[in-house]
């Protein structure tokens, strides 16, 4: 009878432990500080980090890499304003992410080949990720993407916007969140839901990025947190 009693003592204490959720993350916009990016841009861009805002000034292609990998479930948000006030680069279009992303190449190592993808938008068809091109095209295509690691990019014609309502405001701040919640993965632009999937085989851990091709904007009060399942 002791030992029964013990056998179910020990069989509860390890089904409490086995009940313990994964340990919370959040980042905040203390973040914004150059240590925990990592920029691949082409020749003639530039990437600042000032007062915790980053900026992004771009002629050819431009990833900017958060240097943490991330663990799902997980919230994203932050806020990008395209500046179009006739700079050089001030153009309404790109406001583009990556997020969850991996290099099944090298998937202990996701900046080694970091100085080889050197913001060339062909050079990361080969990752796995979630990418939405927000006001492509000269800012006429916001466009959701599932890359599955190869140059096959399936894209989903309830994935493929041209109305005006889903573009860019120049010069306003616009508010995105990117959610990765187990199978469900959504895109929202000023709280409003533009893209959502659910994906029978979701990427839960990778790293999130900011990317752009000529064009000027500016990047701030970044939250990144984990939420319940």
């Amino acid at each position: 009878m002791l030992l029964q009693r013990i056998l179910v003592l020990a069989g509860l204490l390890f089904t409490i432990s086995s009940c313990k959720t994964s340990p919370q993350i959040s980042y905040n916009s203390n973040h914004l500080t150059k240590s925990d990016w990592v920029v691949e841009q082409q020749i003639g861009g530039n990437v600042s980090f000032q007062n915790q805002v980053m900026e992004i000034t771009d002629t050819k292609g431009c990833t900017v890499w958060f240097k943490h990998r991330l663990q799902g479930p997980i919230s994203i948000s932050y806020d990008a304003t395209v500046i179009k006030k006739g700079g050089p680069y001030d153009r309404a279009s790109d406001l583009n992410c990556f997020w969850m992303a991996s290099d099944p190449e090298n998937p202990q190592d996701f900046f080694k080949n970091s100085k080889n993808r050197a913001g060339k938008f062909r050079n990361y068809h080969q990752l796995t990720l979630y990418y939405v091109g927000y006001g492509g095209h000269h800012n006429t295509k916001t466009r959701f993407r599932r890359y599955n690691g190869t140059q096959n990019r399936p894209l989903l014609p309830a994935h493929d916007l041209t109305d005006a309502a889903s573009m860019i405001i120049p010069n306003k701040k616009m508010r995105i969140t990117l959610i990765a919640k187990g199978e469900k993965i959504q895109y929202f632009m000023n709280g409003k839901l533009i893209f959502e999937m659910e994906d029978r085989a979701p990427y839960r851990e990778g790293y999130f990025g900011i990317r752009t091709v000529n064009n000027h904007m500016i990047i701030e009060n970044l939250h990144i947190k984990s939420i319940p399942n």
